[in-house]
């Protein structure tokens, strides 16, 4: 316990902790954060609103997912301020009060979430012990009592808790432990008799969490011994099959939470790195994972059987030969940026960010053709046109994920280029490897994390016949043109996704370009002017190969209906296949290291050495 005299005992504050070692990284470390609360705040609100909306899953299994969708967004929203204080603005100072207000919240969160958990585990015993009375046993009253039981012990447990910890002096000598204020992190600051809270939290601890996980095990002995009751294998697959979703929620709830109990008892031989880990995969992984996985597994989340893959209209009969040249396409993408990475990784003098960054694009431009490889060739070489929906949005997601991720490679790419003409000098201190490293990291999760919540969406529609899209591969807008219910939310944040991610990397990619031509109109040199040009050419290429394409195809679904069927699929072909086999070839012509390190290993292979 800390010692208490005049000069360190601060009532006002105090001062939160980031992960150890990586304070320098905070911001970096922030864009996965900010993105694991986007996705747990959209998650939860589409669960909220897809169950308000869908008369059907007005049942007592969907009303407690409602419960949970609640307390995890309040999980969330209690820990996202000091979060993004210590991460994105390296603000670490907290007020007492301030601190004890947001654990008050975490905690009354935690319980309320471990107490929906248990009340689920009860829907579930009911549901396969006692079908038949299931509708009367849980009606809709009831469900409103147990809910405000739940709101009513997780508050009321944890209100004494924080009056416990107000009365107390602190020491201001250490910083807790983690970006958010929890009991235990708090009590060890006091520099008095912490036996009553610490008597108290361990009360609460074992009359909440532990009487709950108990209880949720003895529901699930019972369950099993219902379902090894029934004599049927089929139906026993199917009772299980509604519990499933509950067990993953219930261990992504517990798992680390038992995980940190294990690592505080065995403190001394644990990193702290470990505990702070934990305690992040406590807070912050439910509320992002469970709506995901609740989309996932239940089957009554909407969704259709198969969709019709369309290849090119008005040449039905020709798809055998038009195979030829898609696959000669898919061949020289994939062999072209194969041999950009296998140079770039071959010649230490290439091991610079320019290409770097490079090798990021061709990883993308093959993560994009793979996407697209095998319905294309489906429908072209086979004349296979059946898609199942969870493979369509499968592969809708990775198609945009790698369209995001393209885009923001050649934003990347011309910062890169503007550093290289605008501050030459500095241009190996600001691009280091660590920090092109990271660029990388943060390229991967933004689109990632930005399309993910897009199959969820298309999930949850009905849809109708005809049930044919207008691609050889699947899209968001074409498969959501398909749906015959509600699509606002669909629209919206499709729209958003758009403008967050290509729309705001154009506009930068223009500004740099802007910025780059300011510098070089200031030089005074003409040779020197066409020298610093000459660098960006194979990216202005790049740039222009990917977004000419995507903007066409965005005016023609904007003017659909006075255009030529034949065009917007002429047009989506060109945008997912033309990048991946031009990339490679523009930098290797246009690119005079890559293009001599290429003839230097075809002629080594081909000249044997005299010696």
């Amino acid at each position: 316990m800390p010692t208490c005299n005049k000069t360190n005992i601060s009532p006002a504050m105090f001062l939160l902790a980031g992960i150890p070692g990586l304070e320098a990284d905070g911001p970096w470390i922030s864009i996965p954060f900010c993105s694991m609360y986007l996705i747990a705040i959209l998650g939860n609100g589409l669960i909220l609103f897809v169950i308000k909306t869908q008369q059907n899953l007005h049942q007592p299994m969907y009303l407690f997912l409602s419960m949970l969708s609640v307390t995890d967004l309040g999980l969330s929203v209690s820990t996202l301020p000091t979060m993004f204080s210590v991460f994105l603005f390296n603000t670490r100072e907290i007020g007492v009060d301030v601190c004890l207000a947001q654990l008050f919240f975490i905690h009354t969160f935690s319980v309320m979430e471990s107490s929906v958990l248990l009340a689920m585990a009860f829907d579930r015993f009911v549901a396969i012990r006692h079908p038949l009375r299931y509708a009367s046993a849980l009606t809709s009253a009831r469900i409103g009592n147990i809910g405000l039981a739940i709101i009513i012990r997780g508050s009321g447990l944890h209100i004494p808790a924080v009056i416990l910890l107000k009365r107390l002096p602190y020491s201001m000598n250490q910083p807790l432990s983690y970006s958010y204020c929890l009991h235990p992190d708090v009590m060890k600051m006091a520099c008095a008799d912490t036996m009553p809270s610490s008597f108290y939290g361990l009360f609460i601890v074992l009359s909440s969490l532990g009487l709950d996980s108990v209880l949720i095990v003895l529901s699930y002995i019972m369950i099993f011994k219902t379902v090894h009751s029934i004599t049927s294998w089929q139906e026993r697959l199917k009772a299980l099959n509604t519990c499933v979703s509950h067990i993953c929620a219930t261990l992504l709830f517990y798992t680390p939470l038992i995980s940190l109990s294990m690592l505080h008892r065995f403190q001394k031989t644990a990193l702290p790195q470990s505990q702070i880990l934990l305690s992040y995969l406590h807070l912050l992984l439910p509320p992002v994972l469970n709506p995901i996985v609740y989309s996932i597994k239940t089957k009554e989340m909407p969704s259709p059987a198969v969709f019709l893959l369309m290849g090119i209209p008005g040449l039905e009969q020709a798809h055998g030969w038009l195979a030829i040249p898609l696959c000669a396409m898919y061949i020289v993408a994939v062999l072209g940026n194969c041999t950009i990475l296998f140079v770039i990784r071959a010649e230490p003098s290439l091991h610079q960010p320019m290409y770097y960054f490079l090798s990021m694009l061709a990883l993308t431009d093959l993560g994009l053709s793979a996407s697209t490889l095998p319905t294309m060739l489906s429908v072209f070489l086979f004349n296979s046109r059946e898609v199942n929906a969870n493979t369509c949005f499968a592969q809708l997601y990775f198609i945009h994920t790698f369209s995001v991720m393209e885009s923001d490679v050649l934003l990347v790419m011309a910062f890169d280029r503007f550093v290289a003409i605008h501050k030459p000098l500095r241009y190996a201190s600001i691009l280091t490897n660590a920090t092109v490293a990271r660029i990388g990291l943060a390229v991967m999760a933004r689109s990632v994390l930005m399309v993910m919540p897009i199959p969820a969406l298309l999930r949850r529609l009905r849809y109708c016949l005809p049930n044919v899209l207008s691609h050889s591969f699947c899209l968001h807008q074409d498969v959501m043109k398909l749906a015959c219910s509600n699509r606002t939310i669909n629209s919206i944040y499709g729209l958003f996704a758009v403008i967050t991610t290509m729309g705001l990397d154009v506009l930068l990619i223009v500004l740099s370009y802007v910025m780059i031509m300011t510098t070089v109109l200031s030089i005074a040199s003409k040779e020197e002017r066409l020298k610093a040009l000459n660098t960006c050419i194979s990216h202005i290429c790049a740039v222009l190969v990917f977004y000419i394409p995507m903007i066409g195809i965005s005016m023609i679904h904007r003017f659909e209906e006075r255009a030529s069927p034949l065009v917007p699929v002429l047009m989506a072909d060109v945008y997912v296949l033309v990048p991946p086999v031009m990339n490679p070839i523009v930098y290797s012509v246009k690119t005079k290291q890559i293009r001599r390190r290429i003839v230097q290993r075809f002629q080594r292979k081909r000249i044997p050495n005299k010696e």
